[in-house]
């Protein structure tokens, strides 16, 4: 018995440290897997946010080609209203599940952020749906429509821990009298 009692020191060690063992690698794998789930969690809110940006700028660009048909905007390709129609309404339906993924994943910063950048939008599209020629109204709604940009993007970033970004305000020829 006495041999016991010398070893059970040693005993008692050997549990501790497999114990201690055991909780350190338990709480590692923890660690990591929470690690993991938060980076896969962010790469889809990218994406969503992406996706949303791509679905509304398809949107924009389209809208400044119509502006450039009714001499609104100096877009070097002018696309006629009946033209753009097709295109315009699938740009549109293309919106609202990439709005509908922002919903779901996006930060309530980023949400408010694209909802203010889609009203300019919104707006844009029944400034010409009206047929409005006002090259001054228009650059107004621009301008509207980019700070609505500029707006979501940095939301997107801060949300992300992302550096901050370029603000893509490259300036543009004035739309000229002669269309």
């Amino acid at each position: 018995m006495s041999a016991f009692l010398q070893q059970l020191p040693a005993l008692i060690g050997v549990v501790i440290g497999a114990l201690g063992s055991y909780l350190a690698v338990v709480r590692s794998d923890r660690a990591r897997f929470r690690g993991e789930t938060a980076a896969r969690w962010e790469e889809r809110r990218l994406a969503v946010y992406g996706d949303y940006a791509r679905a509304l700028k398809a949107s924009v660009t389209l809208a400044y080609r119509v502006a450039a048909h009714l001499g609104n905007d100096p877009h070097p390709h002018p696309l006629a209203p009946q033209e753009a129609a097709p295109a315009q309404a699938e740009a549109t339906l293309a919106r609202d599940p990439a709005g509908e993924a922002l919903l779901m994943l996006g930060s309530e910063r980023v949400v408010e952020k694209a909802r203010v950048w889609v009203v300019a939008v919104m707006e844009m599209e029944r400034f010409l749906r009206d047929g409005t020629r006002d090259p001054d109204a228009w650059q107004a709604l621009l301008e509207r429509q980019r700070a609505g940009r500029e707006g979501y993007y940095r939301a997107v970033r801060e949300d992300l821990a992302l550096p901050p970004g370029h603000a893509a305000r490259w300036p543009l020829p004035p739309v000229s009298g002669s269309r």
